[in-house]
């Protein structure tokens, strides 16, 4: 199957961003008359279940057919085992820690405002790979940075009283989904993608059960007095959720990064739309300038991000012209972001893999839409 196929990644990813605005829509609406933790709870663990379904399925289908072109399967023996069970521990935290910013934020300011703000998260990045895995960062990605957090606090204009505390949510969750887009990005090329859907799920709901039990103490009188429509809303809720992600993954596999990544930032105005239809409001000016500029550095973070990525893999294999590593290349070997180091406890742990378990993947791009 040709998997170079744009036109249907640049549809997969609409489709992703159709999710997320849906997602928070549903979840401000929702978490007025229903517990946020509870909605929390089910979002993660519909994505557990679905990803359960999909990947049971496809282990069958792999059983039966074997293996396909000798191609190289990235999921460990045992097929449910992650390969860095401790990564995917800690990347299940980072999500779900940005799932509930997002799900408390929204109940006290605009789906616009909040998902704009959001979307700092790639210019966090930046901060981040500097200072946890020591990049060497230029100067126009620090001017995009700075750009990005004046573009935040035109949205936010501090001491007007526009949106008060409530900002802090979504400042927040941009640090947690930043922090989780480095550890996404460094282990990327080590684990199935679907597989560590799955795990990202599973962590949710097992570290959000017990959350759930000391916030609603009467959770069975709280599920009993659910209404069919509030029902309905929380499968929605996390039917986008994982739907959302997991069209985001299928189309960076069928279309480069640098074609998707504009499309990304249609959440913006998606975002806008939905909540004018839903809760009637519309960001005023000034919030449309400093979503502008958040955009519009987020952006260009990205595209310089991407464009220093060959470049990195030329310096790293100056004999394949940049090309990836070779299928057999151990995981963990293959050229990274540029100028990317790792602490040595994290090196041990990302390459102490069996080299039988080859990796064929580019490092996952950096991605400013999320949902909760």
């Amino acid at each position: 199957m040709n998997r170079h196929r744009p036109g249907l990644g640049v549809l997969l990813m609409l489709a992703a961003v159709g999710c997320f605005a849906a997602l928070d829509a549903a979840v401000k609406w929702t978490g007025a008359v229903v517990p946020v933790a509870l909605i929390l709870w089910c979002r993660y663990a519909t994505q557990a279940a679905v990803m359960a379904v999909w990947l049971a399925r496809r282990s069958g289908e792999r059983a039966s057919a074997g293996p396909a072109d000798g191609a190289a399967d990235r999921s460990p023996p045992g097929r449910w085992r992650p390969g860095h069970p401790r990564f995917q521990a800690v990347r299940g935290v980072l999500l779900l820690l940005t799932s509930a910013l997002s799900m408390w934020g929204l109940q006290h300011m605009p789906v616009a405002e909040f998902t704009a703000i959001h979307m700092l998260a790639p210019v966090l990045v930046t901060v981040l790979a500097a200072w946890w895995l020591h990049e060497r960062v230029p100067a126009l990605r620090w001017a995009l940075v700075v750009g990005g957090f004046a573009g935040a606090l035109i949205v936010i204009r501090p001491g007007s009283g526009v949106f008060g505390w409530a900002v802090l949510f979504p400042l927040a969750g941009a640090l947690c989904y930043a922090a989780f887009q480095v550890l996404t990005r460094r282990m990327s090329a080590l684990e199935d993608p679907l597989l560590t859907h799955f795990w990202t799920g599973a962590v949710g709901t097992l570290l959000m059960a017990p959350v759930l039990w000391v916030l609603v103490p009467d959770l069975g009188g709280v599920v009993r007095g659910l209404t069919a429509t509030q029902l309905g809303l929380m499968l929605l809720i996390g039917l986008a959720g994982t739907l959302g992600h997991l069209a985001m993954i299928l189309a960076f596999g069928f279309a480069p990064a640098s074609t998707l990544m504009p499309y990304l930032y249609t959440q913006i105005p998606v975002a806008a739309v939905v909540g004018w239809f839903v809760f009637g409001h519309l960001p005023d000016g000034w919030a449309w300038v400093g979503m502008a500029v958040i955009a519009a550095c987020g952006a260009a973070s990205v595209a310089l991000g991407l464009r220093a990525r060959p470049e990195a893999s030329a310096a790293a294999h100056p004999t394949t012209g940049g090309r990836e590593a070779p299928p057999n290349t151990p995981p963990g070997a293959e050229a990274g972001e540029a100028g990317t180091t790792i602490s040595p406890s994290i090196e041990a742990d990302l390459t102490g893999q069996s080299a039988a378990w080859p990796s064929t993947s580019r490092s996952t791009p950096t991605t400013p839409s999320r949902g909760c």
